[in-house]
């Protein structure tokens, strides 16, 4: 009997442990389908965009995993933050390849994923938060940093002391970084601190050092929108857009009844707004709260004297409503969204509207008095040496008299002297309607009259 279970055994080793061993090796070369995306610019909403899409494509196509190639300085860590939260919630295995750079914020998305593969020559780290000049900002913004860090290393199974002393020079790990110096890792230095699975120089390489031989690459594609939509959201040309709009609404307070300042204006506010709002970053009050805020500027100028509430409250609103149009809010809820983000979006905004300010008032003059375009306002002189001029006796003689304001003067309007009715100018700040005034000169056809 033992010889007879002898032989059934024999026959299990020959024929059906084998048979284990070819099916486990058959599940090996399935065929992969590998979906591939590159973040190779500054991050920004446009990256962001693009990382959505990724991600949602990658699930349509039951993508089994994500790759992502990689070489970047940093960006806007809003953005950056977005990013890492969709790879570590994501579903599907996602793998970088840092080609050359994964600095700052670059490098917190690296970290984010399940696995990093870096090409010969290249660096990981330096993820130091600072402003538009490159200043390291204020401790609380590089505290937010280091937790951000921190907790993504956790998360993707990484050393949290070495990922925050990516971001802060005064934190030392023994025989990783020196104190005073901020980290940043080259690729064999990332191999052999755990931050890289493998150094490779090609897509093809990192999926050899991954063991998967058998694969399909996906590669993100870009409909013409999508590119339309990529540009406009960048933050550079966001700026370019603020310049249009409050260039062309000083144009044509400049020049009322011209309407193509105007017009240009309008332009440029629906080429700011409508990509932020399709991009569900500018929402319907947010927009609301800039068109308000151009009223109130409007009412302040045409119908209440002076600059006070209407004017303040008004730039303030157009001011907020072009800012929060920029972060991913959801409503009134700012948790999650990086003060960095907000004083981004809020740098960008002022800068842009100083310098719409300045250049109008530097075109202002030019574009009136150029002669390259053909005469834009009249410059033939009318000297007073030919027999012109401006005034006559009745003019002089109105100097001294005493009338009452038609119209509020801010500073130019209407007056009354003697029951006529006369163009006049306020000599200092406005004057109110029917207030009693006193004509003391006369220029260009107005009366200069002062406050009684």
């Amino acid at each position: 009997m033992k010889k007879y279970y002898f032989l059934a055994y024999f026959i299990v080793a020959i024929f059906i442990i084998p048979s284990f061993g070819l099916t486990a090796q058959t599940d090996t070369s399935k065929l992969y389908k590998v979906y591939q995306f590159n973040i190779d610019e500054e991050i920004a909403p446009p990256v962001w965009r693009k990382t959505k899409d990724a991600f949602k494509e990658a699930g349509e196509v039951n993508a089994d995993l994500i790759l992502i190639h990689m070489n970047t300085y940093g960006g806007l860590l809003d953005a950056a933050d977005s990013i890492r939260t969709k790879i570590l919630k994501s579903a599907i295995p996602v793998y970088v390849f840092i080609d050359n750079n994964a600095a700052s914020a670059g490098a917190l998305i690296s970290i984010a994923c399940d696995s990093i593969y870096m090409v010969s020559g290249a660096n990981i780290g330096a993820a130091t938060v600072v402003d538009q000049s490159g200043k390291p900002l204020p401790d609380k913004y590089q505290s937010y940093m280091r937790s951000m860090m921190r907790s993504t290393a956790e998360a993707s199974g990484r050393d949290p002391q070495i990922a925050q002393a990516m971001v802060d020079p005064k934190i030392y790990v023994e025989g990783v970084s020196d104190t005073g110096q901020v980290l940043t890792f080259t690729a064999s230095e990332a191999v052999k601190n755990g931050f890289c699975e493998g150094i490779a120089n090609s897509q093809q390489e990192v999926l050899k050092l991954a063991g998967i031989k058998n694969y399909v690459i996906v590669k993100q594609q870009f409909t013409a929108i999508d590119k339309i939509i990529h540009f406009l959201i960048n933050p550079m040309v966001s700026g370019i857009l603020i310049m249009l709009i409050m260039g062309g609404i000083y144009f044509e307070l400049q020049t009322p009844g011209v309407g193509f300042p105007l017009a240009a204006a309008v332009f440029g506010a629906l080429l700011y707004f409508a990509p932020l709002y399709l991009e569900g970053l500018a929402e319907h009050w947010e927009i609301l709260l800039f068109i308000v805020g151009l009223i109130l500027i409007a009412l302040e100028i045409f119908v209440i004297p002076g600059f006070g509430v209407a004017g303040i409250l008004g730039i303030t609103f157009v001011v907020a409503g072009l800012t929060l149009s920029m972060i991913g809010n959801v409503g009134f809820n700012f948790s999650g969204i990086p003060v960095t983000g907000i004083l981004t979006s809020f740098f960008i905004v002022i800068s842009a509207m100083f310098f719409a300010f300045i250049i109008s008032m530097y075109l202002g003059k030019k574009v009136l008095t150029t002669t390259t375009f053909g005469h834009l306002a009249l410059d033939t002189k009318q000297l007073a040496s030919k027999g012109f001029t401006s005034s006559d006796k009745s003019y002089k003689n109105m100097v001294g008299k005493t009338g009452i304001a038609r119209t509020i003067l801010r500073p130019a309007g209407k007056v009354v002297i003697d029951n006529d009715v006369y163009d006049a100018t306020a000599e200092v700040a406005y004057i109110d309607k029917g207030e009693k005034i006193k004509v003391t000169g006369y220029r260009t056809s107005q009366l200069i009259v002062a406050k009684l």
